[in-house]
């Protein structure tokens, strides 16, 4: 099996500050080539952190087909290094990542590193289509990771196609050198840190089922089992040999990164015998808050801490997690995934016993998922603080929706409600990929690419939660409509679900941006009494926020980062039917606030 490779500064290629070849400058004098040389390798290793662990900032990553045994069959998936989930990423606040991703695979792929965001470097996000061109078989891009205030759990993934099922993995940001954890003081107290990746597996090709979709405008199979850190567990068949087993000892303080790389269930999580005091979420902290069940909606990330106190008649405990399903209308994986919690301190007797199993909730219980999420709150500490804009220039209400699109096959019969095909919208504008990346349309004013409209409102107003099966509101129009944002606006934007084809919770996530989530409830938004009860105090600081079924989130960003930040329901199959746009943010009038130039070695379309 491939490992990631790092590399040395004195490996990278390295380019005068005129942009002139070394070999060019051959005529300058192989002494002052040489001080040069050395002042750029210097230079370099200073901007990267490297005198100490800066190689780990380097990464190879080899897309390939791998072939995996899960559920008693074979399959091939997509995956990096040969790994399921793929490597994990670690580096320090404010650090540079390189990552070279080698497509060895069969198809296009791009790779985006989810809660990272990038200032002033939209070239290497990584959404196909909208700030790139994907790479394609048998090439390379490297791809220039700037972390800046994220702190804790990120993750990445493939953001080309359905391919993130395989082809993800977590990236976690530690603290500055010199500076601990606000949650415990004293680093060497925590015993461990376990990275906890939610995910599913299908026996099915995925790319089998898009092309179907394409073909047929039907629904995406549900998959065929839940995974924890690539795992079916106990519970599945044929699976209880690789069951994914962590070991600790008993008055140890664990660190669980968990991340929900599912592409389309909100889920259930927690560990049989044990509370979690949830510390963070998306790279940023929060007031710690202890439960027995997290949820966690996909491309959300949550840190907990785990006491090890084990009881005396038992040393074995399942970790589990399940379906957190907000519309009961739609069909469902309903298996429970799981990992064995070990006490390698207990006498073998108690290490061979049958694991504690934890009690879930049912499926369907909203009042743990709201309540989980109302518990969510910024850290707001000194070191930690929150910066709320109170003064709002733009204000959005967008709609989200699930819709239909006219049948377009020979026989004009779809697999969609009434022979139509499934769509998803925001403000009734369902999002079709350009042919050319936006960010590329946009930096050098090529013509017709996107549509610069995309309206603040929705285009009809009604009772967003009750439309009472009506058919009227079903029809939506592809197209490929963004927003235009003007440097330094305060953006408020107010998500609100819709009962169109049925009302359910809808992870929204925007790239190149945290925002403060400032309010959320239940029906439809009212913009005159609502707003009296945001909390701008401490509000979650997120990139991702779960929207409430037949419900509302206020959140709220400063649009100081320029360029092309994609916007999107982190359900895949809602992407992949269009409830998604982007946000071309302008340039400010200082170098600080202008895009970094163009890559030269960017993928072509």
């Amino acid at each position: 099996m491939e490992q990631s490779k790092c590399y040395q500064a004195s490996q990278l290629p390295t380019v005068p500050p005129d942009g002139r070849s070394l070999k060019a400058m051959a005529g300058v004098g192989k002494m002052a080539a040489m001080l040069w040389l050395l002042a750029a390798v210097f230079m370099l290793g200073a901007a990267v952190g490297l005198a100490e662990g800066s190689k780990h900032n380097y990464y190879d990553f080899f897309v390939k087909e791998t072939t995996y045994s899960r559920l008693c069959k074979n399959k091939t998936l997509l995956t990096v290094n040969g790994q399921f989930p793929g490597p994990t990423i670690t580096a320090r606040r404010g650090e540079r990542v390189i990552v070279n991703v080698h497509n060895q695979g069969d198809k296009n792929i791009t790779i985006h590193w989810h809660g990272v965001d990038q200032p002033r470097n939209p070239w290497y996000d990584g959404p196909e289509f909208i700030t790139q061109c994907p790479i394609q078989p048998g090439t390379n891009f490297t791809y220039e990771i700037l972390l800046s205030e994220e702190e804790g759990t990120i993750w990445w993934h493939a953001h080309s196609g359905l391919d993130r099922a395989g082809v993800h993995g977590a990236f976690i940001v530690h603290p500055k050198k010199g500076t601990d954890y606000p949650f415990i003081k004293n680093y060497k107290k925590l015993h461990k840190e376990i990275p906890i990746i939610l995910g599913e597996w299908w026996n099915s090709d995925l790319n089998l089922q898009l092309e179907e979709y394409l073909k047929t405008g039907g629904e995406i199979h549900n998959s065929n089992a839940h995974t924890i850190n690539g795992q079916p567990g106990d519970l599945y068949p044929c699976s209880r040999k690789n069951t994914f087993n962590v070991g600790v000892k008993r008055g140890k303080t664990y660190l669980l990164r968990i991340i929900n790389a599912g592409l389309d269930g909100d889920m259930f999580f927690g560990v049989a015998g044990h509370l979690l005091t949830v510390v963070g979420t998306d790279g940023r902290y929060l007031k710690p808050f202890t439960v027995q069940t997290i949820m966690i909606s996909p491309g959300q990330t949550m840190d907990a801490l785990l006491q090890a106190k084990r009881s005396p008649s038992s040393g074995r405990y399942y970790m589990a997690s399940k379906t957190y399903l907000s519309n009961p209308r739609l069909a469902y994986q309903n298996g429970t995934a799981t990992a064995i919690l070990e006490y390698k301190d207990m006498p073998l007797a108690a290490r061979r016993a049958t694991p504690v199993f934890p009690n879930l909730p049912n499926n369907t219980d909203d009042a743990v998922a709201t309540g989980y999420t109302a518990m969510l709150r910024s850290l707001a500490s000194k070191e930690h603080p929150v910066n709320v804009p109170t003064k709002v220039n733009e204000h959005m209400l967008i709609t989200l929706a699930i819709n239909t699109l006219p049948c377009t096959t020979g026989n004009g019969t779809c697999d969609g409600p009434s022979g139509t095909r499934l769509a998803a919208s925001l403000n009734n504008a369902s999002f079709e990929d350009p042919h050319v990346d936006i960010l590329d349309a946009y930096y050098y004013s090529i013509q017709g690419v996107y549509e610069p409209d995309f309206p603040n409102i929705p285009p009809f107003l009604f009772n967003f939660t009750n439309t009472n099966g009506s058919r009227r509101y079903w029809p939506t129009k592809r197209s490929t409509k963004v927003k235009v944002l003007e440097y330094g606006a305060v953006v408020e934007i107010v998500f609100q679900d819709t009962d169109i084809l049925g009302a359910e919770n809808h992870p929204m996530h925007l790239h190149g941006y945290a925002f403060y989530v400032v309010g959320r409830g239940l029906g439809v938004f009212n913009k005159t009494t609502d707003p009296a009860t945001y909390n701008l105090v401490d509000p979650p600081y997120q990139n991702t926020v779960t929207v409430p079924k037949a419900g509302w989130v206020a959140m709220r960003f400063k649009a100081t980062n320029p360029g092309v930040w994609f916007m999107h329901c982190h359900f895949d199959r809602h992407t992949v039917f269009g409830m998604s746009t982007s946000f071309i943010v302008k340039q400010g009038k200082t170098p600080e606030s202008k895009i970094r130039p163009r890559p030269k070695n960017m993928p072509k379309c």
